[in-house]
């Protein structure tokens, strides 16, 4: 799974963090071009008969274990109530209804697939122990480095066509074909995986190149691309499937209808959901309706909320839970708006300044080193977020083993800040306290964003570093334009963080190898390609290129060892702290909400590992608690007043 840009409102709050719109084409999925992409599609795999393998369920290794860990607890509330409608607000309209390629990795994905879609195992949310989902078993061949699966017969895509083996097999092909646009996909599904095996209609095996410790999830959370849907792939892709909503095992559907393009997009309950009365799946996706409109401003989404237009808002600011919404609020007093905070355990999203090396002086590693210091995240964290939030030390941190243990992030020192700056040149102060070099060039650098929430924070950072004499020129982008930019390289220094999904280690292909920094970074004897460009539309921010990385990442994917991949991973981390070309910010160890009393949830709220109120679906909305309360809002009847914080997974 790729990351996505981190949606700073948790989901179903207030924000998807999505994309803009673009106009529709109306040719996917035409019956005319199923036998052109079947041939290429077959011929694909005559080619590569060591990868695709076709044998009988005789050929099955006798010996297996199969497993489906069906004692693991139930996930949601046998009250959970099916129906109703659940409001929702989102800054951005998504630019895509497409889960791959350009566009497409915005933070409404998460309502697409990340959070609704099914793969064949899912992580538990609260043990971290595989769930059955579109397999209905499963069994593990270490020395082999091989997952055999037994499909589920009754899986359906919210079409009604069945989830079958060759949807896998398509898969493979799909992610590995250049009509997609997505390097990111064509790498990992061409060097993780080394053949998938069709024994029968629901029954394959899939095997990796290495023998990770996460073998198991490496395998069972893989999704089926629906071969049937994808008739017409060719070089338009990206145009023609733009606004077409791709047939899910999943929940949620979205209707051509319900996309009101810059306005508004709804998701639709199945009610035919192949899934809806499996253990695991009965008690979630209950909401019959979840309407997202798009509203820009904080205040204004906020706003909407109090009036109960929308059903729930994310109340992880400081602002919100202490003063915009306080335990003294008559709505809190009353019993209407109910307020939770909920610690977690997870990875945590990079949150941080995220500097382009490859724009001019920022590549000067003195210049990145005076960054660090001259910004002051210990008076973020104290004046904005009162306290509640923790500095990150590195990009990777909540991988237990795998976070580096003693690295710490660089305090805020005017010192040191000046020190490096002078021995990148900036010596003198002009009239305005900013430093500039002999040749009167200001030390001045934009700091963008797509966090309109978090404008004040780049204000105290702005202020902090100009005391150090560098000028911090502030630019706050919405979400899409933010985006855009960030993948186009076009940034100085950008603001923002990425998802983390509860994976066993962190990744640093994406962000580090110069494979995602430039076109060819380096030439064969490994000095700097000078003719090198660079390469967009990658999560490699900081145009990040050192050859010794390169290698170590490619070490730390090929290990099959967990110390050797824990020793990796340190000196990885080592080396990106060294380099300085991310500031580490904050994380957040909870999440808070305030939600209407109709929005239900179960007794215990959510789950150790969750990122989200809503990330599970464990919630419901009950429409004669929603009449109730609007009757107790006129009459003036009142509730007994629910906060609550749940901290039994606190660190």
């Amino acid at each position: 799974m790729k990351k996505t840009l981190y949606c700073l409102l948790f989901s179903l709050c207030v924000a998807g963090c999505g994309e803009s719109s673009r106009e529709p084409t109306d040719t996917a999925g035409s019956a005319d071009g199923l036998a052109g992409v079947t041939a290429e599609v077959e011929a694909y795999y005559a080619a590569n008969p060591d990868f695709f393998s076709f044998k009988t369920p005789a050929d099955l290794p006798p010996d297996l274990v199969w497993e489906n860990n069906n004692h693991l607890p139930e996930i949601g509330s046998p009250d959970a109530i099916k129906g109703g409608t659940q409001n929702a607000a989102m800054q951005d309209f998504p630019r895509t209804l497409r889960t791959v390629g350009p566009d497409s990795n915005g933070g409404f994905r998460a309502y697409l697939l990340d959070d609704t879609g099914m793969t064949m195992a899912h992580l538990h949310p609260e043990t971290r122990d595989l769930y059955p989902g579109l397999a209905e078993s499963w069994a593990i061949d270490e020395a082999a480095r091989t997952v055999y699966v037994k499909l589920d017969p009754a899986a359906r895509f919210s079409d009604g066509e069945p989830v079958t083996a060759d949807d896998y097999l398509f898969m493979f092909w799909f992610y590995r074909s250049p009509y997609i646009m997505a390097p990111w996909y064509n790498n990992f599904y061409s060097t993780t995986y080394t053949n998938i095996t069709r024994y029968d209609d629901y029954t394959i095996s899939i095997t990796t190149r290495e023998l990770k410790p996460d073998l198991d999830e490496r395998v069972l959370l893989l999704r089926p691309i629906p071969q049937h849907f994808y008739t017409d792939m060719g070089d338009d892709f990206s145009e023609r499937y733009q606004w077409e909503f791709e047939p899910t095992p999943g929940a949620y559907i979205i209707r051509p209808e319900d996309v009101r393009k810059g306005r508004s997009i709804a998701l639709t309950r199945n009610k035919d959901w192949w899934a809806k009365d499996k253990k695991y799946w009965r008690y979630r996706f209950n909401p019959d309706r979840i309407q997202f409109t798009v509203i820009r401003d904080d205040a204004k989404t906020f706003e909407a909320f109090k009036r109960g237009d929308i059903d729930q808002f994310g109340l992880g600011l400081a602002e919100y839970w202490y003063e915009k919404l306080p335990d003294s609020d008559p709505d809190i007093q009353a019993g209407y708006i109910h307020k939770v905070m909920y610690y977690n355990q997870r990875p945590r999203p990079n949150f941080g300044l995220w500097i382009n090396t490859a724009q001019p002086l920022l590549s000067d590693r003195d210049i990145r080193l005076g960054i660090n210091y001259a910004t002051n995240w210990e008076l973020v964290i104290e004046k904005f977020f009162r306290g509640d939030n923790t500095r990150m030390n590195t990009g990777q941190e909540g991988f237990g083993e795998f976070t580096h243990p003693t690295i710490t992030a660089r305090t805020f020192d005017i010192s040191k800040a000046q020190a490096h700056f002078a021995a990148a040149g900036f010596t003198e102060r002009g009239a305005d306290g900013i430093l500039v070099n002999d040749q009167g060039q200001r030390l001045a650098f934009t700091l963008s964003t797509g966090y309109e929430s978090l404008r004040d924070v780049l204000t105290i950072l702005r202020e902090e570093a100009a005391k150090a004499g560098l000028d911090l020129r502030i630019e706050v982008l919405d979400g899409t334009v933010g985006w855009k930019k960030v993948q186009e390289k076009q940034h100085d220094i950008f603001f923002t963080a990425f998802g983390v999904f509860l994976e066993l280690y962190p990744r640093f292909w994406e962000h580090y190898h110069s494979d995602n920094a430039y076109d060819r970074a380096f030439l064969d004897d490994g000095s700097v390609n000078p003719e090198r460009k660079l390469k967009t539309q990658t999560n490699n921010l900081e145009s990040f290129a050192i050859l010794e990385m390169d290698q170590l990442i490619e070490r730390y994917r090929r290990s099959s060892d967990r110390d050797e991949m824990i020793q990796l991973a340190h000196r990885m981390t080592e080396m990106h702290h060294e380099h300085a070309s991310f500031v580490p910010g904050f994380y957040q160890g909870f999440f808070r909400i305030g939600h209407w009393r109709w929005l239900r949830y179960p007794e215990g709220f959510s789950h150790k590992h969750a990122q989200g109120p809503g990330e599970a679906f464990v919630h419901w909305i009950d429409t004669d608690m929603k009449a109730e309360t609007e009757a107790a809002r006129r009459d003036g009847t009142r509730f007994d007043p629910v906060i609550r914080v749940h901290d039994q997974w606190a660190e």
